[in-house]
């Protein structure tokens, strides 16, 4: 956890960077919805890291304790081999969620993007609950438990770059690293690219055991998920495919597949609860992005309230040790109530946005109740400002007022859902591989 505190401003510095360059060469590979859904699911997982972490690492603790096999030092050739070594786990930790539906269910979080830059990388789930299993082999071997925490903390932190599209081919570093061009292929939704390119920090792992492949000039990768998202709101990002694993275990009349639902291969569905609830899967060629149009006030007044957010995720983290239980329940509670009131806003839901104006007065008044401290005062101040800023999005949502009872409308000036168009088809689609994946998840 440390290593990552320490690593989040690096990670918002290079964000502005490639703003910047992506502004400037007029690329387009940020729009601030999806950035913004990005950014919330990270902030998601580290609130929800704070509870569900205990466990995992208290499960090493026992292990190693009881059953490590030897005792190894802390000298500088154990931290490498522990670094290699874990890279070597995290890349079967990383496959089996992509092979294995319930780990899908967790792991399709960072998936879901359907941009690809640097807040991509911060999109990461609230939910993996098994992933820890895969490092029990470092306790036994009698890996410390904060070695193997430091070098899990790195290994995530090395990831971020790689999300990046201004970065080409990187030469002789594309046989052994991981790098923005491989790893733009492991986030592809092409058929070509599926299921490829599973490494942390080294690509090796994948050029041993058959699963690499090289980013192709005449395949550009189109990201995203086949069962697309459609939403902003990252608690349905966390849950979507759990909710359909469940449904599909639920009404299949076999014993046998109730269990293989959620165990069985991604994408695997009981041939009863196909026919009865089937999925289309429509071609490549006919992805389109979600991306509803806001009006430009709107946009400023959900962009505002995600920074007050992060304010407050950073606040919680940094004084979790001295603040009281009440105080950490409500700072959680503010920052999911934001997080999925901002998702809602911005698929163009005016109910969430009218039901911001109790919000504001509600949340200033729950902080002010626990404390009369600057941090408390300061969220108070920003609610109270921000209810200007409100009040004229309110104002600029196809000019609806404000006690309107009409129901829910669309916030953009143009109702229909924009989206832009695939620069080119894939080679599926042109008859080169087979139209359908055996893994469309």
């Amino acid at each position: 956890m440390t290593v990552i505190l320490f690593a989040i401003p690096l990670f918002f510095l290079l964000i502005g960077i490639e703003l910047v360059v992506d502004y400037k060469r007029k690329t387009g590979y940020y729009r601030t919805n999806d950035a913004i859904t990005s950014l919330s699911a990270g902030v998601l997982s580290r609130v929800v890291a704070i509870g569900h972490q205990l466990i995992p690492f208290t499960v090493y603790i026992v292990v190693f304790d009881a059953l490590a096999l030897f005792t190894l030092s802390e000298s500088w050739w154990v931290w490498v081999f522990a670094f290699i070594a874990y890279d070597f786990f995290y890349y079967w930790n990383h496959r089996m969620g992509h092979e294995m539906s319930v780990l899908w269910a967790a792991h399709v979080v960072h998936h879901s993007s359907e941009d690809y830059n640097l807040t991509t990388a911060l999109r990461q789930t609230s939910g993996a609950l098994f992933s820890w299993i895969f490092y029990l082999p470092l306790a036994f071997v009698g890996f410390p438990p904060e070695m193997i925490i430091t070098v899990g903390a790195l290994n995530l932190v090395y990831q971020f770059w790689v999300h990046t599209q201004h970065i080409g081919t990187l030469g002789w570093m594309e046989y052994v690293f991981v790098t923005p061009s491989n790893h733009r292929v492991h986030h592809a939704q092409n058929r070509v690219y599926i299921d490829k390119n599973y490494g942390g920090v080294f690509i090796l792992w994948d050029r041993l055991f058959g699963t690499f492949i090289p980013e192709l000039d005449e395949e550009p990768p189109v990201y995203g998920i086949r069962g697309a998202l459609k939403s902003f709101n990252p608690i349905w990002a966390n849950l979507q495919i759990y909710r359909q694993l469940a449904k599909d275990s639920y009404y299949t009349h076999s014993w046998k597949d109730k269990f293989r639902v959620w165990f069985g291969r991604t994408g695997w569905r009981p041939e009863d609860v196909a026919k009865r609830f089937p999925q289309e899967k429509k071609p490549l060629k006919e992805f389109v992005k979600y991306n509803p149009t806001l009006n430009k006030w709107v946009t400023q007044y959900s962009l505002a309230q995600h920074i007050i957010m992060l304010g407050v995720t950073l606040y919680l983290l940094l004084n979790i040790a001295t603040l009281s239980a009440t105080q950490q329940i409500i700072a959680v509670i503010t920052v999911v109530v934001m997080s999925v009131q901002n998702g809602f806003i911005l698929s163009q839901s005016t109910t969430a946005l009218k039901l911001e104006v109790p919000r504001l007065f509600l949340f200033s008044l729950l902080w002010l109740s626990t404390s009369l401290e600057l941090p408390s005062m300061i969220f108070t101040a920003s609610c109270l400002l921000s209810l200007g800023l409100l009040l004229i999005a309110i104002k600029h949502a196809n000019k609806l007022p404000l006690a309107s009872g009409k129901s829910d409308r669309n916030l953009s000036q143009n109702s229909s859902v924009q989206n832009s168009n695939l620069k080119s088809h894939s080679l599926a689609e042109k008859g080169v591989l087979p139209t359908e994946p055996d893994n469309l998840a």
